[in-house]
């Protein structure tokens, strides 16, 4: 689950990270507020839309399991790991 959520915060983190690199190849400093003011609200859209367009293509080419699903269980002595059969 935190992986997922990881997953998540670097996608809807990434537009900012683009505008920072942009400021910086444009030899501007990404500290300043000035540079930011405005541009914000825009990120954070752009960032819900990534996020949103990641969640679909997940949701669209996920490795879908079917048959019953076999908990973890000890056989012999061994842990089994859970499995689908």
């Amino acid at each position: 689950m935190t992986r997922a959520l990881f997953e998540e915060l670097v996608l809807f983190l990434a537009p900012f990270v683009i505008f920072a690199l942009y400021l910086v190849l444009r030899r501007r400093n990404p500290f300043a507020k000035a540079h930011w003011n405005g541009q914000v609200p825009w990120l954070a859209i752009a960032g819900l839309l990534v996020v949103i367009a990641g969640l679909v293509y997940t949701g669209l080419v996920a490795e879908r399991r079917t048959g019953a699903y076999v908990p973890p269980h000890l056989e012999n002595g061994k842990l089994v790991p859970g499995q689908f059969k």
